[in-house]
């Protein structure tokens, strides 16, 4: 067989693999159950998630659809309710893993016993049926960093700030944003990819050790969504509002006073409920026997016709267009 030829199927051998894994026994989902599993409870980002997965619960009173987490940023209990799921029994996981690596195993096993994973944030998640993002992450790393390049006229030092460093999108986000930032030989880069773990008083301390020990810092690229709170704080405390540059991702509300004072200069972000809603209904797709194609609406709002891809194992890849950059001036067109 001629190289080009046994490439091309090898590629479509993959790619219907990738389609075949999206198709469970036809059905109604009717008493079935989709069970949501966060990085962290209790904090604004995924308290907005599980409004969209009560609202898709509301829209599906036959199902039972729930929402779960760990009190703190830790794999492990994140990875303990998932092997306690999968042990009592769930329908469907729907997941936004804090590390991908750490959960392949268990994922694994769940789709051995025939439970639909889907996930998302975790585009290099190996063990999902589908893997669900707002926007493609490089393109929302470099429009971050443009943004703050912008605020800090190009040139300067500027860090960089991530949930974890086994964080999927965090990383591909500042990687994408060191990228960005080589269009501008006078931005430095120091100290970068300071592990926050969606902790504001943690990157609160972070930023002001930074600020002394580079009294000439311009601009911070956060990524978790209360690094841009801690962040605010220590900025304006210091009386920089205005001076060094923040841009990070960050919901309207939260990080309201900060974007009016100037301490946070701008924020990115996607809707979490819709991220909530669109993760659960691609599950029930797939529970009723349903195909995941692309150009696809998913009857959500930034998911109406979204991009389908192989992803990185047998499962795919769906893209939505939901990304938002808002500041001072446009924060309150997105309220939540």
């Amino acid at each position: 067989m001629k190289h080009g030829l046994k490439k091309s199927c090898i590629l479509a051998a993959a790619l219907l693999s990738a389609v075949a894994v999206t198709s469970v026994q036809a059905g109604s989902a009717d008493g079935k159950s989709i069970t949501t599993v966060v990085k962290i409870s209790g904090i604004p980002w995924f308290d907005r998630m599980e409004t969209g997965v009560k609202k898709f619960a509301e829209a599906n009173p036959n199902m039972k659809i729930e929402q779960f987490g760990p009190s703190t940023a830790d794999s492990a209990q994140q990875l303990q309710i998932i092997n306690d799921l999968v042990a009592k029994g769930t329908d469907a996981l729907a997941v936004v893993p804090m590390d991908p690596s750490i959960i392949e195993g268990i994922l694994k096993r769940a789709m051995d016993r025939d439970i639909v994973v889907v996930t998302h944030e975790a585009d290099n998640q190996k063990n999902t049926m589908v893997d669900v993002e707002a926007f493609d992450n490089s393109d929302y790393g470099a429009a971050m960093n443009e943004r703050l390049a912008k605020c800090m006229g190009g040139k300067g030092k500027w860090t960089t700030f991530v949930g974890g460093l086994g964080s999927r999108t965090h990383i591909q986000w500042v990687t994408a944003g060191e990228e960005n930032a080589k269009k501008y030989p006078d931005m430095e880069l120091v100290d970068p990819n300071n592990e926050s773990f969606d902790d504001a008083n943690l990157v609160y301390n972070k930023v002001k050790e930074l600020l002394r020990k580079h009294p000439d810092l311009k601009g911070i690229q956060s990524s978790a969504g209360n690094d841009v709170l801690g962040a605010g704080r220590a900025i304006e405390e210091a009386g920089l509002a205005g001076k060094v540059c923040l841009v990070g991702t960050g919901l309207p509300n939260p990080a309201a006073a900060y974007l009016d004072s100037g301490a946070i200069t701008a924020i990115g972000f996607w809707d979490p409920q819709k991220a909530g809603m669109a993760m659960n209904s691609v599950a029930k797709t797939l529970l009723e026997g349903g195909k995941i194609t692309d150009g696809m609406d998913l009857g959500v709002e930034g998911y109406e016709k979204v991009t389908v891809k192989p992803g990185a194992g047998d499962g795919l890849l769906v893209i939505g267009n939901g990304m938002v950059l808002a500041d001072k001036d446009t924060y309150k067109d997105y309220l939540f």
